[in-house]
């Protein structure tokens, strides 16, 4: 599989008890046909703090593909068939940010090698979520690379993509992404929720990351850093 320069990160708000459905439904019907487009599934997730929210990652080479496998797809007789038992589970599905991976890194680069039969549900993933002010984000992205990521990466995570806005304009309407926004976001893989646990404190002992580089960070984002703890379904790519 070829590295891709485009990824959707979508956040589903579900009817209660429609997760389990979705996500038998999206692994039986979806994944294959949207592979076969050229799109990839990165990650499909069950978000530890919500139970009716299901969080999955999307990726195409460039925005031109993406929208020619938008239309293939969503035109096709997959979604034809089955997008109604899809949207019957759902509240809303307009929770997307449109991404691309930071100059020089290579996000989920361990699926590129990773084939269907060896995917498993294993690790504790968590996305960070930073909003910034526009204009901001790469300046954001450096000192992230160069003076967080290390500390983040000594205290046992692993860190599997870090990305800012894909700025192009949407240009397949039909599914709304949230236009208009700057954010950096990064994925962290961990052992489990004890592990992810030892890191946090390990983070909370070093002097550089407590006085120095989250609060540097912090001040930088206009909300507080968004932090959701995922688990991967059996069909994710990104997984431990």
């Amino acid at each position: 599989m070829k590295p891709h320069a485009v990824y959707e990160l979508r956040r589903y708000r579900l009817h209660p008890g429609g997760r389990e459905r979705l996500i038998d439904l999206f692994d039986r019907e979806f994944v294959d046909p949207q592979e076969a487009l050229g799109m990839r599934v990165e990650g499909e997730f069950r978000d530890c703090g919500d139970p009716n929210a299901f969080v999955w990652v999307r990726s195409f080479a460039d925005m031109e593909t993406r929208t020619e496998a938008l239309a293939a797809f969503y035109s096709g007789s997959v979604w034809k068939e089955h997008g109604s038992l899809a949207n019957e589970t759902m509240l809303n599905s307009d929770n997307v940010l449109l991404l691309k991976p930071v100059a020089g890194t290579q996000p989920f680069a361990r699926n590129l090698a990773r084939e269907k039969e060896t995917r498993s549900a294993k690790g504790l993933v968590t996305v960070n979520i930073c909003s910034l002010a526009p204009g901001t984000e790469d300046r954001f992205a450096a000192f992230f690379i160069a003076e967080a990521l290390p500390i983040l990466e000594e205290a046992g995570a692993r860190i599997d993509a870090v990305f800012v806005t894909e700025r192009s304009a949407n240009a397949f309407p039909r599914l709304p992404v949230r236009e208009g926004e700057t954010v950096f976001a990064w994925f962290e893989m961990h052992e489990d929720e004890d592990g992810f646990s030892r890191h946090q404190e390990r983070l909370s002992n070093d002097v550089r990351w407590t006085s120095e580089v989250f609060p540097r960070m912090d001040s930088q984002c206009w909300r507080r850093i968004e932090v959701s703890r995922l688990t991967p379904t059996t069909r994710s790519l990104c997984t431990l």
